[in-house]
């Protein structure tokens, strides 16, 4: 059981954070817009694991990131950005299909996402990826992936090689509908990965498409149900519910200058990673993770200029 004034013991490995998942460009609308008529969007690096990795190394610890883009403008500008941020790209595929890509809204509350996609579900499992989850701490990866395949063999795949290895196994159940095929029922399978998660961190709106419409501590109770060893639920302003299956308790969130949400949660897993790899608590580890999206929401896009984990601690007083 995960106890939460306890550190996270972790086998030594050379690199702390693997993330899976989706590589994309993030055109994020110039204006506050709910119905998406905006003429004028900004091209951000972007797609959740991508994001992690980034903002964790920005924080101190060693990432590596694995994804697919496409041969095209877009994928190059991907692969700059990962290269200028002194990132490892040994593990960013290219495949013939065309770099995905997300339409936002710039948003105070929850973005609203349009999805093309192509390239970043050709993710396969390679030798190369193998020894990277081999040499880390931590495998993260969420919905993305495991919503089409190839990359969903991928990830079945990386779990079992993770458990093997003792590696931490985390997920964010980032469901969306329009992510799978017509005929997969994608509730149902992510039901049955949560079993195979040690950490899952839902925000309150992944909770509802999942479950329907409850209570956070219903949402919490079904989570542990599953599987899960320890839930954190987001919920945005009203900040986090968190449960090992023994007790839950509640924290408050650290942002007090919203400019966009889009990355916040993103930016939540990296603190929260970089608080444990470093040997935190995980209570004060989720309060890092707290801060780091406080930080983030002050700038729009997911990936921003953090502070290392020691001034970020100091700015917000933790």
């Amino acid at each position: 059981m995960f106890k939460l004034d306890e550190t996270i013991n972790f086998h030594n490995k050379k690199n702390d954070l693997l993330s899976i998942g989706e590589i994309l460009i993030d055109l994020i609308s110039n204006e506050y817009d709910m119905d998406s008529s905006s003429n004028c969007y900004q091209k951000h690096f972007g797609g959740s694991p991508s994001n992690i990795a980034m903002n964790a190394k920005k924080l101190g610890i060693r990432s590596v990131v694995a994804s697919a883009v496409g041969q095209d403008g877009s994928g190059n500008f991907l692969l700059k950005q990962l290269q200028d941020a002194g990132m490892n790209t040994e593990c960013i595929q290219t495949a013939d299909e065309a770099t995905s890509m997300v339409m936002l809204t710039k948003s105070q509350s929850t973005p609203i996402p349009i999805f093309y996609r192509e390239a970043d579900y050709q993710l396969v499992y390679t030798p190369k990826l193998e020894h990277y989850l081999n040499e880390s701490k931590i495998l993260h990866f969420s919905c993305w992936p495991i919503s089409r395949s190839p990359a969903r063999q991928t990830i079945e795949k990386s779990i079992e090689v993770a458990k093997e290895n003792g590696l931490l196994v985390c997920f964010d159940p980032n469901y969306h509908e329009r992510l799978w095929e017509k005929d997969m029922d994608g509730i149902r399978y992510i039901q049955s990965i949560i079993a195979k998660c040690d950490i899952v961190k839902p925000s309150e709106d992944d909770a509802e498409r999942l479950f329907g419409r409850d209570l956070p501590e219903r949402y919490i109770e079904k989570f542990l149900k599953l599987g899960a060893k320890l839930v954190i639920l987001t919920m945005g302003k009203k900040g986090a519910m968190v449960s090992n299956g023994s007790t839950i308790e509640t924290f408050s969130t650290l942002a007090t200058n919203v400019v966009d949400t889009t990355g916040a949660g993103d930016a939540f897993w990296s603190g929260f990673y970089a608080g444990i790899v470093k040997g935190y608590t995980i209570r004060k580890s989720i309060q890092i993770g707290f801060a780091t999206s406080a930080y983030k929401l002050q700038y729009t896009g997911a990936v921003v200029d953090l502070p290392k984990l020691e001034v970020l601690c100091s700015i917000y007083q933790i």
